[in-house]
């Protein structure tokens, strides 16, 4: 019997150890992973032995085309030259190629820069987007270190240009230090001083348990700390005033003003070489330090030939300027200042509506065109669009197109094509709208081009095609989503009958309660 045991503990050991070695291999490949300037290359035949093999393992999840990639990649390029030897190991996944090994560790938002830990693949470290090679070896002696290690000599920081944070701590055990100084490990890129000088705080007339913001020996701003006080709410402070009441858009500081955790935007299109610059923007600035950490206020210059991208995105010419827009980067909802006047109140009254929901969005429309029903397929604009397409008689099938992208320019022959095959049926309307030049809600649609059918009913009805482009699938798809609609209708007819009916026998039941009562 202890044997028998013995030989099934041996098979139970060889199994698990071919377990083991087959999932740090592929078939027939090399498991070592290789290496680039100093950084591991893995994929998923080598991501789990590398994992058991480094201690703390840092690997930058990236796409080769990605807005960042270049620049973290030579952050990460320049930190692993100076952490060669140490227990730190750099690795990069490139997830275009690692789809797979991406998905199973949840890695496929762009860009995800995780440590991990003694070999522990399910619970890694996120680390701050790095600015350089230097945000990376600062994070890293940060997550070693305790805030006593800030405690540093607070006058060759006040004389900076750069923002220094200074943390001021009666005790430096108080939960309150342990929150600042989580806040300070998620910011490699800013400079943190920790103080309990008392000379620090009565210079600037400050109490203790306190952060605030210093440059060239300015007191920028302060926060006062209190049990509710999170680590979220810390960062969004110190990076919301960290930044000029106002900021102007460059390829500098667009990465700053998309990362800001204030997802509400107001931005002012102004030439800045105009005659009533100086006047505009001391407006726009005033208002600006009233609304911090509720609107982030941004200028764009619309005589910079650069800007142009984010004026395309607005539908802002430059002629048209000035004008201020406010939008959320969450909805991209845009609000159009409805004044000609760019006073300070103007400008005040116009963030307060947005922030209390009474401000109505901007919908931007092309011109009507002229004979735009005339043509088999009809051409609509935002002023056209619901008005066509919510017709309770008509079935309304609709291209949302971009006039520039090619795959939107090879569905026109086959959007004409449709239209001739139905141009005997008067219940049914064949249109394209361009995408680029009207606002559109974008419930009624797809990503760009897609193809949207409203049926033929009272309620307010959006089915988006997902099917093959060809005429033979459009056809079925349009007589199924007809036939459905039918039914639909009768149940809509049914539904509307017995509402008049009993909205009728209501108001003869007032009108004889009326006759009573004389």
């Amino acid at each position: 019997m202890a044997a028998m045991r013995r030989a099934l503990l041996l098979t139970a050991m060889a199994f698990c150890l071919s377990a083991f070695v087959a999932a740090d291999a592929q078939p027939g490949g090399d498991t070592s992973a290789p290496e680039k300037d100093g950084v591991l290359q893995l994929a998923k035949g080598n991501f789990q032995r590398s994992l058991r093999k480094h201690k703390q393992l840092l690997v930058y999840f990236y796409a080769p085309l990605s807005g960042d990639s270049h620049r973290i990649m030579a952050a990460f390029e320049g930190a692993a030259a100076e952490l060669q030897g140490s227990k730190v190991k750099l690795a990069v996944v490139e997830v275009t190629k690692e789809k797979d090994l991406a998905k199973e560790l949840n890695a496929t938002g762009l860009p995800a820069i995780r440590l991990y830990l003694s070999g522990d693949k399910q619970n890694p470290v996120e680390c701050p987007v790095p600015q350089s090679s230097a945000s990376i070896l600062t994070w890293l002696k940060r997550r070693e270190g305790s805030a006593a290690d800030l405690i540093a000599n607070l006058s060759q920081s006040e004389a900076s240009e750069d923002l220094t944070v200074v943390g001021f701590f009666k005790d430096l055990n108080h939960t309150y230090v342990q929150v600042f100084y989580a806040a300070v490990i998620d910011l490699p890129d800013i400079n943190f001083v920790v103080t309990q000088d008392n000379e620090v705080i009565d210079k600037h007339s400050l109490t203790h348990d306190v952060v605030f913001l210093l440059k060239k020996s300015k007191l920028i701003q302060a926060y006062k700390m209190t049990p509710q006080t999170s680590k979220e709410e810390l960062i969004v402070f110190i990076i919301v005033y960290q930044m000029d009441p106002v900021t102007e858009y460059t390829g500098e500081t667009a990465a700053q003003i998309l990362a800001s955790p204030v997802l509400n935007h107001a931005l002012l299109f102004v030439n800045k070489s105009s005659a009533d610059f100086t006047e505009i923007y001391s407006a726009f600035n005033g208002v600006a330090e009233t609304f911090r950490l509720r609107i982030l206020f941004v200028l764009v210059n619309v005589d910079e030939s650069r800007n142009g991208r984010l004026m395309e995105y607005f539908r802002v010419r430059p002629f048209e300027a000035p004008l201020i827009r406010l939008v959320n980067l969450t909805d991209h909802v845009t609000y159009h200042l409805p004044s000609d006047t760019l006073g300070v109140e103007t400008i005040r009254q116009f963030c307060l509506s947005y922030l209390d929901g009474t401000a109505k969005p901007k919908m931007q429309s092309e011109p009507i065109p002229e004979g735009w029903d005339e043509q088999p397929v009809k051409e609509l604009v935002g002023m056209t669009l619901e008005k066509v397409a919510f017709n309770p008689d008509r079935t309304v099938f609709v291209l949302f197109y971009l006039p520039y992208a090619q795959e939107s320019r090879s569905l026109f022959p086959l959007w004409e094509g449709l239209a001739e095959a139905v141009k005997k049926r008067e219940d049914v309307v064949i249109a394209r709208i361009d995408s680029s030049a009207n606002d559109i809600d974008m419930s009624m649609q797809g990503s760009s081009p897609s193809l949207c059918l409203f049926p033929a009913l009272h309620a307010e009805r959006a089915v988006v095609y997902t099917g093959k482009k060809n005429l033979k699938d459009l056809m079925t798809f349009l007589d199924e989503e007809m036939e459905k609609a039918k039914k639909d209708r009768v149940q809509e007819d049914e539904d509307r009958r017995k509402y008049i009916e009993a909205a009728k026998a209501e108001e003869e039941k007032k009108a004889n309660e009326t006759k009573d009562e004389l």
